[in-house]
């Protein structure tokens, strides 16, 4: 069951970062935080890509010509739906990050396998129930019913529900039961971040700069090269944590070291505990899933004023109310999980998508700025 409700939606802001994101000030209010979403480019610093993986990615290509006559390429994960007609399932390993802040700048940990949301059920088994791996909740979009499945699964058939899912009916693309590593562990110094009151609410968060933390994520990456193979997605998520660069505050991102076919792709999310905040639960996990799914390797380019890659999330955070999330209530919880674009707001045709819809809720109507 899904509900929909409302509540002002602050700017949001997709950057990608090259390791100089800057964060504007909101409106009117100089310094406010901003909820933001971003990438990280596969040529970062510290981003070595795999010598001689065992096994790549799954994935496939395809492309579009946009309305301006510009002809789109893209690579995404799974296999070409006009053509396949069977699930493909990704390995996943999860790797909980605890944050630990001394007396210097808040003296407190933030532990996924610990903290709690108010149901009394811990961040990582809470998330680990929801509909990002739980098929549970039969999904709609466009009225067409899309399945029990998984929540970006579903987003992905009505993505191409028109080329050509409704006749491939077995298609899908699913994560793996999730594998649970050693977590990581990160001391954040004074010069990386501290502890503050939520910029979308009332209970004490972590803060950290994204250069240092992709620093250790790249450290963890390289050091369990037996479990994390570019053929798996690692996810990294912390609890109650938000990344800045430039200010705050950023709630997910996602990255590769090495573009396709053999690079290894990784999803970082944060889980915020507090009902009403931006990056609640699971929504912004969800965010970076769909984007991960059709933009694995950050390199869809798209012609589009306010995002050149094909990023999916991003034009719903600031242009739907409450970041652009819907609550669906399963497994005894009531899950924040954030609507989609479909390939139709890039300048695809919309046919591709289901009921020529150009989101998975059917509540945004127009194409990107630029076409």
């Amino acid at each position: 069951m899904k509900t929909r409700f409302a509540s002002l939606a602050l700017l949001a802001t997709s950057v990608a970062v090259s390791f100089a994101v800057t964060a504007a000030a909101g409106p009117g209010n100089p310094g406010a935080a901003k909820p933001m979403f971003t990438t990280i480019p596969s040529n970062a610093p510290g981003h070595v890509a795999p010598i001689n993986p065992p096994a790549n990615l799954a994935q496939w290509s395809g492309g579009f010509t946009d309305h301006g006559g510009h002809s789109i390429h893209f690579v995404m994960v799974g296999t070409d739906p006009a053509t396949n007609n069977a699930p493909t399932v990704i390995p996943v390993v999860v790797i909980p990050v605890i944050m630990i802040y001394g007396a210097t700048n808040g003296n407190m940990t933030f532990n996924p396998k610990v903290d709690t949301h108010p149901n009394g059920q811990t961040v990582l088994k809470n998330m680990l129930k929801s509909p990002v791996f739980s098929s549970k909740v039969d999904f709609k979009s466009g009225g067409q019913d899309m399945g029990n499945t998984q929540y970006v699964d579903a987003f992905q058939r009505g993505n191409f529900w028109g080329a050509n899912v409704q006749v491939n009916t077995n298609y899908h693309v699913l994560l793996g039961s999730p594998t649970i590593l050693k977590p990581l562990k990160i001391n954040v110094t004074t010069t990386q971040g501290k502890v503050i009151v939520n910029p979308f609410g009332t209970i004490k968060v972590g803060t950290m700069n994204i250069n240092s933390f992709d620093s250790a994520l790249q450290g963890y990456i390289h050091s369990h090269t037996a479990d994390i193979t570019p053929n798996v997605l690692p996810i990294f998520i912390s609890d109650n944590i938000y990344l800045t660069s430039g200010g705050c505050c950023i709630g997910g991102y996602h990255s590769t070291n090495g573009g396709p076919p053999a690079g290894q792709t990784y999803s970082y999310t944060t889980m915020v505990t507090e009902s009403g905040s931006f990056s609640e639960d699971v929504s912004a996990l969800t965010h970076e899933i769909s984007e991960w799914m059709d933009d694995p390797f950050t390199n869809n380019h798209v012609n589009c004023n306010d995002n050149s890659i094909l990023e999916v999330g991003d034009p719903l955070v600031s242009g739907l109310p409450n970041y652009g999330n819907y609550v669906y209530h399963s497994a005894g919880f009531d899950y924040h999980l954030q609507d989609e674009v479909y390939i139709g707001y890039f300048g695809a045709p919309p046919s591709t998508s289901v009921n020529n819809q150009l989101d998975f809720q059917g509540d945004w109507h127009t194409v990107c700025p630029g076409q």
